[in-house]
């Protein structure tokens, strides 16, 4: 078996392909998304910090302050990477939750950090071993609702995760790219002196491959040292991209609420016919991915794509050994036909 790497999968697709691999909505973007196009005529350099417009739209959300407290990037990925090289340093020690996303910790390990991680019991973290790896830290990242468990934190544990991280000041992260993609409850917003939020307009708004995402932070100095390096890095971010996010914060919440029903139909789909099967399985209540537990997984992984047409993840990407993400993000025809092929295997086994 060849050694899996998630460049083998992204994008893969016809030829009687099933992807449960990427984390792509394959629901539409608002029609708002496209309003601006007939008109849009710029193609000038944007300001390093992102469109004041959008800035101030998405200030809305966060009651008294203002545009300057964000900056918007190539997705959250970018947004991600630029905080990292800004509240640390080689050496230091960023602290985070498996299962991770699995960009985490080559994000840490490529800016020559080191991960301490924290363990969880059916994706929720122990707070015992994250008071007890939380101090020497440099930084944590917090990831609810959660890629790849799909299970978001409970509020009391971040309430005492931002009371911890207060007294000791140390910047807590919260990416929140599936905040508007919550199943159970409202989503609970991480805030504090030193909490920098990560998001997106990829998930919500199911615009992944407009590349716009955006960070905020209540501490005025991460954001300018951000700026800096993004100066040196990417520059703007994508003018055209911005103007239609713009346009998407326009989106009714009806929209987003009809899409949030369909993932919810999903999800009840794929978690009640992996229990039927027999698999362990936690019940995702949020984002769109389920990872059950699953032998040998990097096998499983390779043997459906190459004998049954069926595109997975392993758990290993994620910090979860002998786990399998599978995203839910496909109309629910393929998602049975899918789940067909994979119990057709794993009775062959």
């Amino acid at each position: 078996m060849v050694k899996l790497h998630s460049s083998m999968f992204i994008g893969v697709q016809g030829d009687g392909i099933i992807s449960f691999g990427s984390g792509q909505p394959d629901l539409p973007p608002p029609p708002e998304v496209y309003s601006c196009l007939p008109t849009y005529h710029d193609f000038k350099y944007g300001l390093v910090q992102g469109s004041e417009k959008l800035r101030n739209a998405l200030a809305l959300e966060y009651k008294g302050f203002t545009k300057d407290h964000f900056v918007i990037t190539n997705g959250a990925s970018e947004a991600l990477d630029l905080v990292l090289r800004t509240v640390g340093k080689p050496g230091d020690k960023i602290l985070l939750h498996v299962p991770y996303y699995y960009a985490y910790k080559p994000l840490v390990e490529l800016n020559h950090m080191e991960p301490v991680l924290v363990r969880t019991g059916e994706g929720k973290i122990d707070y015992d071993d994250f008071e007890m790896k939380v101090h020497g830290v440099k930084a944590v990242i917090i990831n609810s609702p959660s890629n790849p468990t799909g299970r978001v934190q409970e509020i009391p544990t971040l309430k005492k995760i931002e009371k911890i991280t207060d007294d000791l000041n140390i910047p807590l992260i919260s990416d929140e790219v599936y905040k508007d993609l919550i199943y159970e409850r409202e989503n609970y917003m991480l805030h504090g002196r030193k909490v920098i939020t990560v998001n997106s307009f990829s998930k919500t708004f199911a615009m992944c491959g407009f590349r716009v995402g955006y960070l905020f932070s209540t501490d005025k100095d991460i954001v300018e040292k951000v700026i800096t390096l993004k100066t040196h890095s990417s520059m703007n971010t994508n003018i055209l991209g911005q103007e239609m996010a713009y346009h998407a914060t326009k989106t009714p919440k009806s929209f987003i609420e009809s899409h949030v029903k369909i993932w919810k139909e999903r999800r009840d789909l794929i978690y009640s016919e992996m229990v039927k099967m027999g698999l362990d399985v936690w019940k995702p209540e949020g984002a769109f991915y389920v990872l059950p537990k699953i032998d040998d997984s990097e096998q499983f992984v390779w043997d459906m794509f190459k004998k049954h047409k069926v595109i997975t993840y392993p758990g290993e990407w994620f910090g979860a050994p002998g786990h399998v993400r599978f995203s839910y993000a496909l109309d629910s025809e393929k998602i049975k036909e899918g789940l067909e092929r994979v119990e057709e295997y794993l009775k062959g086994r």
